[in-house]
């Protein structure tokens, strides 16, 4: 629960780091926002390839529906997507750290339970995507809502509690249940692959900009990181 607390309050520090002044010139919101949006990017696709899929496979014992479950994610998240969107409520970034903070927590709970060693990798991951997220999360919901910059701050600590409460759900439930487990993962795996080329893949391209797409690379390398570090 402490891991998934902390991995969720990023997403509040990022919130605050969009509020300082600094933050706020105009050279940043074009090369800099794009910049964090593609970052947060980059650290999400490491994620689903060097955790949330390989565990997911090994959870399920690599079983053909597994490749079902994956492709069933990217179309619910699709879906759910467009059901915002009819609704006048598109929000991708917001949305975006929504629909993966919740499963990686679960997820993470239910590693910890079963003693995997991907699990603080994870949670390393799930904050670094995290910071980026509230980052670009502060800035959409101040811009679509108007809502004071303290309240929006309140708003994703809140977000930032249910962390604890996914992670605790899936160590209670899931120990002894590696298959639906491995389920979430892979579905997880496969709404967080659509969004990010649907929603955050295009908000970070600007024409003749090379920062956006080095920041991509830098938060998959990120993920590479802790990867090599977690079989040191």
């Amino acid at each position: 629960m402490l891991l998934a607390l902390a991995a969720g309050l990023a997403i509040p520090l990022g919130g605050w780091l969009a509020t300082i002044g600094n933050f706020r010139a105009r050279w940043l919101e074009l090369e800099f926002r794009h910049f964090i949006i593609a970052l947060g990017g980059g650290v999400l696709l490491g994620a689903v390839a060097l955790v949330l899929i390989p565990e997911g496979l090994t959870q399920t014992g690599k079983a053909g529906w597994a490749i079902l479950v994956f492709f069933a994610g990217g179309v619910c998240f699709f879906a759910l997507e467009r059901m915002l969107g009819v609704r006048k409520r598109e929000a991708p970034q917001l949305t975006g750290m929504l629909l993966d903070f919740i499963p990686e927590a679960i997820a993470l709970g239910g590693l910890l339970a079963t003693g995997s060693k991907q699990a603080l990798l994870l949670a390393l991951l799930i904050g670094a995507q995290n910071l980026p997220e509230g980052f670009n999360g502060y800035r959409e919901l101040v811009g679509l809502s108007h809502r004071k910059p303290g309240q929006v701050l309140v708003f994703m600590l809140l977000l930032a509690l249910l962390g604890p409460f996914a992670a605790l759900t899936g160590y209670v439930w899931l120990a002894d249940y590696p298959g639906v487990l491995g389920f979430i993962m892979l579905f997880a795996s496969g709404g967080i692959l659509y969004l990010v080329f649907q929603d955050i893949a295009p908000q970070a391209h600007l024409q003749k900009h090379w920062g956006p797409p080095l920041g991509a690379v830098l938060g998959f390398a990120i993920a590479m990181g802790g990867q090599m570090l977690q079989h040191a």
